[in-house]
């Protein structure tokens, strides 16, 4: 069964040129946890969401996968 991509925190990490690694050390959580949201197999509370959007200086939108079909 594939999981559902809900966030797009690996996508901006690249985009930024940051690493799971940088990001755990930034919000002073597990490597693990970062790299399990980072395949969408876990996702970071909304809190946490906002917490990674300062830290990478981007809006929280841009961290999540949208739900509207663009026509």
């Amino acid at each position: 069964m594939n999981k559902k991509q809900i966030n797009r925190l690996k996508i901006v990490l690249v985009e930024k040129s940051r690493t799971n690694k940088w990001l755990a050390e930034q919000l002073n959580k597990n490597i693990t946890t970062i790299s399990r949201w980072c395949t969408n197999e876990t996702q970071p509370s909304i809190e946490t969401m906002v917490e990674i959007a300062e830290v990478l200086n981007v809006d929280v939108r841009e961290l999540i996968v949208s739900t509207k079909q663009n026509n």
